[in-house]
């Protein structure tokens, strides 16, 4: 096969000639080429990016899936240096002579290459082992739920990797020592959290382990012969035992050694150039140029809009007395608000989810001019992972069909599911939220692999924010106060979040504090609130997207609705909206201008 795949490219070579060569090496002739070859560029040293994506996995093209990769600060400087060099091969094109699809393409690249650029005296200001998005925790995550045994030799790599995890872990604990020898050190309860889960993963016996009993199950549902099971089963078992359990001894020797470095205070701020570092984290994660201080305080003032909204639906149901907690305990305590707290509850919750996915699809439907072809599915949140794991999430589809796009829900506690607020989550990770937003992206043709595929935090988080409220838009509240008083309590979320994580990174509020103010004004579980505040301490600015961008992008319809009037049309905005990719806000600005002199020169029918 090699050979083959090498003739093939000695064939395409002479055939191509000069066009390949500037398509590999050189300044492409044309843009959207520069753009393949940098993804190509970036995607070949991120091998789990690519079984993420599943586009060639298990397939002649393979070349990764046995493979995990680089976390060593090494890696860092280099995938840094790679961006510079793609930074000045993207200004080296005249943006003028470039289609408009190509200046969209080339503003996007120019943005986010530009905030790497920007971010360089913070290249090592993050926590890589972290209770939220660490990749100790990761690892086994990604290896359990999306690597695919469909054979002998896909169940091999498997094995493959989990060898690989005395190198990565290896790598991640070198890349923490040499933050923390340059004063970049995460808060005390970081280390009591992680060193806790690392000890309970590596607790059971091997064969207990979830990395070896979802290999099993995979490999058996297989047609791999019986005997060649037996052999594949011993060498993993052997390797969860060896290379990976002494991986993560070795990762907690590590951090019991750098804990006497953690400090109780949190924030930003305790980092050195912390604020500096704040304020570009606020930049790249709202690609807004609004700064901490003035997030606060629309912060202040989305939480008293919101405030008065909940308190006049909570005197509409007769829960008159209270501020916003308390009234939420009142409506919690109601009979029929939770399921029962048993094992039976949690195949009818994911089918209460599944059913709401169906429901929103079809009653969203006029409100679009397409939807995915990709089908939402939901599923629980694995076991193994669900102590840290979000409350939910979403995952975008595979481009091969391979997997549906998921929507997870974390079961860990069944006391958690407050039936009000099921429809307004069901809205934003799934449909008309992440699932439309990053599924239809997958579908956008004549645009570069990478405007369907880069992420934007502020776009994404503040479009399925945006849509919480399209629900009410069409009337599904209507005869439902207590789901409405959901919706308001998930937007209330959203805007204390952005009183809190500048209140820890910017005006120096202890953990506690940000605790409290929550508490008060949301009325979610104490467990909760401890889990997210401790979120936003190990992720400056990444909470602030979600409301920023759902402001902007209202602002952005209130435009479009004010200039065109009788010629606006809801759906043609989404359209414009979600059909040119996740993109920066201030770029989304010029795509959405784009779109309003476009339609005031259409004449109305």
């Amino acid at each position: 096969m090699k050979r083959i795949l090498l003739y093939a490219l000695l064939v395409l070579l002479l055939a191509g000639g000069v066009f390949v060569t500037k398509l590999i090496w050189g300044r492409p002739f044309n843009f959207d080429h520069l753009l393949e070859r940098y993804l190509i560029a970036f995607v070949k040293d991120q091998p789990e990016i690519l079984t993420l994506v599943g586009a060639i996995e298990n397939t002649a093209l393979d070349f990764h899936s046995d493979k995990l990769s680089d976390a060593s600060p090494e890696a860092t400087a280099r995938s840094y240096e790679q961006a510079m060099g793609y930074l000045a091969k993207v200004r080296s094109y005249d943006r003028a002579k470039l289609t408009p699809q190509q200046q969209i393409s080339y503003d996007m690249m120019v943005w986010y290459l530009g905030m790497v650029q920007e971010g360089e005296p913070f290249l090592y200001h993050d926590f890589p082992v972290n209770q939220v998005s660490g990749l100790q925790a990761d690892l086994p995550s990604f290896m359990t739920s999306y690597h695919v045994i469909k054979d002998k030799k896909s169940a091999e790599r498997y094995i493959a990797r989990l060898k690989a995890f005395r190198t990565k872990i290896g790598q991640i604990g070198a890349s923490v020592t040499y933050r923390a020898e340059r004063g970049i050190v995460p808060p005390r309860f970081v280390f009591d959290h992680v060193i806790r889960d690392m000890e309970a993963f590596i607790a059971p016996d091997p064969g207990g382990n979830t990395l070896y009993t979802t290999f099993v199950s995979k490999l058996d549902s297989t047609e791999v012969s019986d005997a060649e099971k037996v052999a594949l089963k011993a060498e993993a078992l052997a390797t969860v035992g060896g290379d990976v359990y002494d991986a993560y001894r070795q990762l907690i020797v590590v951090m019991r050694e750098l804990y006497p470095m953690a400090k109780a205070e949190a924030g930003a701020w305790t980092l050195p150039d912390g604020d500096a570092y704040y304020r570009y984290m606020t930049r790249q994660h709202t690609s807004l140029d609004v700064s901490p201080e003035e997030i606060h305080d629309i912060g202040l003032a989305e939480v008293a809009r919101i405030t008065n909204e909940m308190n006049a639906l909570f005197n509409r149901i007769g829960i008159m007395r209270g501020n916003v907690a308390e009234r939420f305990k009142s409506l919690d305590a109601r009979p029929g608000t939770f399921y029962p707290d048993t094992s039976a509850s949690i195949p009818v919750i994911i089918a209460d989810y599944q059913a709401m996915v169906d429901k929103l699809l079809e009653g969203t439907r006029p409100l679009f001019k397409r939807v995915p072809q990709a089908a939402c599915e939901v599923r629980r949140v694995p076991e193994h992972s669900q102590a840290t794991a979000p409350f939910a999430y979403y995952m975008f589809p595979a481009l091969d069909g391979s997997r549906p796009g998921i929507f997870y829900i974390n079961l860990r506690d069944i006391g958690e599911i407050p039936t009000y607020g099921m429809m307004t989550l069901t809205a934003h990770e799934a449909i008309p939220g992440h699932h439309f937003q990053l599924a239809l992206a997958q579908e956008i043709q004549g645009v570069p692999t990478v405007r369907r595929m880069l992420p934007f935090n502020a776009y994404a988080e503040g479009w399925a924010l945006y849509t919480e409220g399209l629900v009410a838009e069409i009337g599904m509240y209507a005869d439902d106060p207590e789901s409405d008083l959901g919706r308001l309590q998930a937007e209330m979320f959203r805007a204390v979040r952005l009183v809190v994580d500048t209140g820890i990174h910017l005006k120096r509020w202890t953990r506690e504090q940000a605790i409290a103010y929550m508490l008060e004004h949301t009325g979610m579980p104490e467990g909760d609130v401890v889990a997210e505040i401790e979120r936003y301490i190990v992720w400056p600015g990444q909470a602030l997207g979600y409301k920023m961008g759902m402001i902007h992008i209202q602002n952005l319809r209130a435009k479009a609705e004010a200039e065109l009037g009788e010629a606006f049309d809801l759906a043609d905005f989404h359209d414009t909206v979600l059909m040119n990719g996740s993109l920066p806000m201030t770029v989304l600005d010029t795509v959405v201008d784009g779109y309003i002199t476009s339609r005031s020169r259409t004449p109305i029918k």
